[in-house]
């Protein structure tokens, strides 16, 4: 008993002195999808915020594929000592869990949850070259064309998938669905004209949109956005319920000690307190959060739940 006593308090001692020394080196953070998306630039105003408060770069790292799963594998399998974490997504801690028949990594189980750090809607558009104007033009296109018109994605399972897969349900339409390796490739599609729509965040739509080059038909929120005053939210167009919105949060490897999830919290709530910060986050059409860990936690569990509801009513899945 006083050796398992010893051992205790050695490893009490030990974790406490790790906290005391954290960070020691570089602190990873791995987004889950390409240079230019939202959870990019969200993770970049971040970081460079956070940098300066834990004493260390915070270097970003994009591993992009499989609806966010690469990312968030390989942070789950790293060293639980905080220098490598993950932008968690309501693709890799939501709705994957429900379209992937299996997943490399439990979200729940293999991740220490730290902070909600933000949520932005997605913009439904359109190319000016498809003719339609608003909601219900496109809803009535889409009925003499069932099954024919196309919306690009940055991937199955992410939220610009989501939305139109709600689209369809509520709009009670068909529609098809080409998901791209990114953001910005889904984006070049519905510019190009190879795709009749896709939803993307707001911030990597909106100088398109204010150029002409697309057409905004409306929010996948259920509140308007400041800095698209002139956008509807779908939900105020006849689509009752549309309320389907990005999120992202800081996860860590299961098993990090509780003093360095309880730092990064602390560093990171204070950085979304930051009033330039959230300037910048509201110009981008972002929504500042901050959480507790433990409300982070239940967070991912009730969405699991309701984004795997949507997977399941659409059909969606990942074979």
């Amino acid at each position: 008993m006083l050796r398992s006593l010893a051992c205790v308090a050695a490893l009490a001692v030990s974790v406490a002195a790790a906290a005391q020394s954290y960070p020691s080196k570089p602190v990873r953070i791995f987004v889950t999808i390409g240079p230019g998306a939202a959870a990019d630039v969200l993770t970049r105003l971040v970081g460079e915020k956070l940098s300066p408060r834990l004493g260390q770069p915070v270097v970003i790292e994009n591993r992009a594929g499989a609806g966010g799963n690469i990312a968030a594998d390989a942070v789950a399998k790293s060293a639980a000592d905080g220098h490598t974490l993950l932008m968690a997504s309501s693709s890799t801690h939501g709705a994957n869990a429900s379209i992937y028949p299996s997943l490399p990594f439990d979200p729940v189980k293999d991740f220490a949850p730290i902070v909600l750090v933000a949520s932005n809607p997605n913009v439904l558009v359109v190319p000016p070259a498809l003719g339609v104007s608003t909601l219900g033009e496109l809803l009535a296109l889409a009925r003499q064309k069932p099954g024919e018109l196309t919306y690009a994605s940055g991937g199955t399972g992410t939220s610009m998938h989501l939305s139109g897969e709600v689209l369809a349900m509520l709009g009670h339409v068909k529609l098809q669905h080409i998901p791209f390796k990114s953001t910005p490739e889904a984006i070049n599609a519905a510019l190009a004209g190879d795709v009749a729509m896709t939803f993307a965040s707001a911030p990597t739509v909106m100088s398109q949109v204010k150029a002409g080059k697309l057409k905004a038909l409306g929010l996948t929120s259920e509140k308007p956005l400041s800095s698209l005053p002139e956008v509807t939210p779908l939900a105020a167009q006849g689509l009752s319920g549309f309320d389907v919105s990005a999120w992202f949060g800081l996860a860590a490897p299961a098993g990090t000690p509780e003093p360095v999830i309880q730092r990064l919290n602390k560093e990171t709530l204070a950085v979304l307190a930051m009033p330039e910060l959230r300037e910048r986050f509201a110009s981008l059409g972002m929504e500042p959060l901050g959480s507790t860990p433990a409300e982070f936690g239940a967070f991912v569990r009730a969405e699991i739940k309701r984004l795997g509801e949507v997977v399941r009513a659409s059909g969606a899945r990942i074979q």
